[in-house]
């Protein structure tokens, strides 16, 4: 919970910065993002219906932070989040939890739309996960457990700054997972009592986003895919977000979100603990409450 406190703190001064800085020091740069907070809560007393006691809350932010002069483009995006519920007398469990920060830079090639670029892609998470909710005894991840550091050099085709495919040849993907006890299981594909994995392969970026879809409601996605060309080329690891913020007024919104992964190294582990090959993974999640978006 302290990483998740201090990384708010953290962007909270960021954001007051930007806004408060000179006029001729930022005027290269777009900052903006869209910080969110939900939360539901049921109390029951004597209900003949029975049920439990509830309540649940989830913080979300996407912000970022572009740079654009002349031939030159940088970009920057920070996504994160974290969510907790508790029913009753059960220990919390959590709903939410993701750390993603990517930075690209790229140099236009002549008048073209077509950038030569550079991308640094690290996802982790805050806090954590445990396979057997509420009773939280068995460990399944851990913040830097995993954690995935991407570097590439590629060609990225940007028409504007609503649209980017970026297309990598050249991929390096570390798998990180500094937990001991995890690493001394082999999770993640790391070997047993190994920290690190690395791979090399191809890899491509699509973003896209579009305000006012239908009217109030603005949808962005993300597509991330690799291929290790080293070992089982034809396994393709893919990361697909997609996600609808739908405005009420300024203050509130509502949102819904979906998130499908599959990585060919993360091994399904079900309820009794029996390991089994690798899955398709998908998250929903739908919120209504406190949104306020900044920024250009």
């Amino acid at each position: 919970m302290k990483k998740v406190l201090s990384a708010c703190l953290f962007l909270v001064t960021l954001t007051v910065s930007a806004q408060t800085a000179d006029n001729d020091t930022i005027k290269y740069w777009k900052i903006g993002g869209t910080p969110s907070f939900t939360f539901n809560q049921v109390s029951l007393t004597n209900w003949a219906a029975g049920g439990k006691n509830s309540v649940a809350g989830t913080f979300l932010l996407n912000t970022y932070f572009n740079y654009s002069k002349e031939r030159v483009n940088w970009d920057n995006t920070l996504d994160m989040g974290y969510g907790l519920t508790k029913q009753g007398s059960d220990n919390m469990v959590k709903t939410e939890d993701k750390l993603y920060f990517t930075s690209k830079l790229g140099y236009q090639v002549d008048a073209s739309k077509w950038y030569l670029s550079g991308l640094v892609d690290f996802k982790t998470q805050f806090d954590v996960g445990y396979n057997d909710p509420p009773e939280n005894t068995v460990k399944l991840s851990e913040f830097m457990s995993p954690g995935y550091l991407n570097l590439s050099i590629g060609m990225d085709y940007k028409p504007n700054d609503n649209f980017s495919l970026y297309i990598s040849p050249l991929t390096s993907k570390m798998t990180f997972v500094l937990d001991d006890s995890l690493s001394n299981a082999g999770a993640f594909g790391v070997e047993e009592g190994e920290n690190l994995r690395s791979e090399y392969g191809a890899s491509v970026k699509l973003t896209a986003k579009k305000a006012n879809l239908i009217k109030n409601v603005d949808v962005n996605t993300r597509l991330d895919l690799f291929s290790n060309l080293t070992d089982n080329a034809q396994n393709v690891d893919v990361d697909w977000e997609l996600v609808f913020n739908m405005k009420v007024n300024d203050y509130l919104s509502a949102i819904a979100s979906f998130n499908l992964i599959y990585d060919d190294d993360i091994k399904y582990i079900d309820e009794d603990q029996v390991e089994h090959g690798p899955r398709a993974q998908f998250k929903q999640l739908f919120g209504f409450g406190i949104s306020y978006k900044f920024g250009q």
